[in-house]
């Protein structure tokens, strides 16, 4: 929810991973598991979503409240009522 609120890209896939200490080596790699293949089934939805919304952000972050408080500011900045 967080990451939709900040309108980040966010995918319907997670995963954790208990007691992640053990479960890398010692060079700092994940060890093969079924930890590691969730984990890199995640990142390849998040990879695949990034490329497919790349060049969207302007339409995908555009929201119809923000449109409107931007009409009424600029309703109340320049003051159209009352020049008529």
């Amino acid at each position: 929810m967080l990451g939709l609120w900040m309108r980040m890209v966010t995918i319907p896939n997670q995963s954790s991973v208990a007691k992640a200490f053990q479960e890398f080596d010692e060079d700092g790699r994940m060890k093969p598991s079924p930890y590691y293949d969730r984990v890199v089934d995640v990142m390849e939805e998040l990879v695949k979503f990034t490329w497919l919304t790349r060049d969207l952000s302007d339409h995908l972050t555009d929201r119809y409240s923000e449109r409107r408080e931007s009409a009424a500011a600029l309703e109340a900045r320049v003051n159209l009522k009352q020049a008529v």
